[in-house]
């Protein structure tokens, strides 16, 4: 019994590995070709076009909109005031109301906050007045646990999201200025694969690569990037073309590649855990065996 019960161990000790390595090269084969793509994807120089006014209201796509705002220390009063009116200007590109686009905003540093929900304002006035009253939250810049956030709570039926049968747009656009304290890449792929549309807008000294890694395929379309906060009111023009001249549908990720993804890093993380594990009963068997083998 004590040999078929140590042969036992030895098999489980020597198998699991393996076959969780079948499981995750699964993954990567489903999963290669998708990070492929998004690695190689190159920041746009963005051209905008001044024959289009701002001012003219979207009707072609409705929204379920929500701005994840970064007000950490390095942007200073008078900068985080020109997002402001960044928010303001595009509350003014789009048809807003219940049964029209909805906007929600979360502001994050090191801690995150909501400054309103889908479902608190449907009036442009009100939602204007309420991003007048946004202040910064200072330290830190916890990107990462700001995306969660807003896909756990701001993007909820709960809190005014339309549900999947509507077939209305869910959108994310990220405003930032400097490097994610924290993970992004995962918690965004999970976004992105329960059908939220992520735009990336870095200032300044942000991260290229962080922006990749946030904003939706294709890239040249998703990630904007401008020197100062002093022009990010001029990229209000370029945003109406992208979310309101072409009809986009909002579809959960059909083939779950960014799913796969997630779960291929976590499954590493697993396996690396097991790993140990293992290593720690492979040596209490070996001892076993000393023991047993001096009785």
């Amino acid at each position: 019994m004590i040999v078929m019960m140590k042969y036992w161990l030895w098999g489980l000790v020597c198998g699991t590995p393996f076959m969780l390595g079948d499981v995750l090269a699964t993954y990567q084969l489903n999963g290669q070709s998708f990070a492929q793509t998004r690695n190689k994807g190159r920041p746009p120089t963005r051209t905008l076009n001044p024959a289009k006014s701002p001012e003219s209201q979207c009707t072609s796509r409705l929204l379920d909109l929500v701005f994840i705002i970064d007000s950490s220390r390095s942007i200073r009063p008078s900068d985080f005031g020109k997002v402001k009116t960044f928010l303001a200007l595009m509350v003014d590109t789009l048809a807003v109301g219940p049964d029209a686009s909805r906007v929600a905003v979360v502001n994050y540093a090191s801690t995150v906050k909501i400054e309103f929900l889908l479902k608190d304002h449907f009036n442009k006035p009100d939602m204007k007045k309420a991003i007048s009253r946004i202040e910064p939250l200072a330290a830190g810049t916890m990107t990462g646990l700001a995306i969660k956030t807003a896909v756990d709570q701001a993007f909820t039926e709960e809190s005014g999201a339309r549900p999947p049968s509507r077939n209305i747009a869910k959108v994310a656009i990220i405003v930032t200025d400097g490097r994610p304290q924290d993970h992004v890449e995962e918690v965004s792929a999970t976004a992105r694969a329960e059908g939220i549309e992520i735009y990336a807008v870095g200032v300044d000294r942000a991260d290229m690569a962080s922006l990749k890694q946030m904003a939706s395929l294709p890239l040249e379309d998703h990630v904007f990037y401008v020197e100062t906060y002093g022009v990010i009111e001029k990229l209000t023009s370029k945003f109406r073309e992208t979310l309101c001249e072409v009809k986009v549908d909002a579809v959960v990720d059909p083939c779950r590649c960014e799913a796969r993804l997630a779960f291929q890093k976590q499954t590493q993380a697993a396996m690396q855990q097991l790993t140990a594990k293992l290593a720690d009963v492979a040596g209490r068997i070996e001892r076993l065996e000393e023991a047993l083998g001096r009785v």
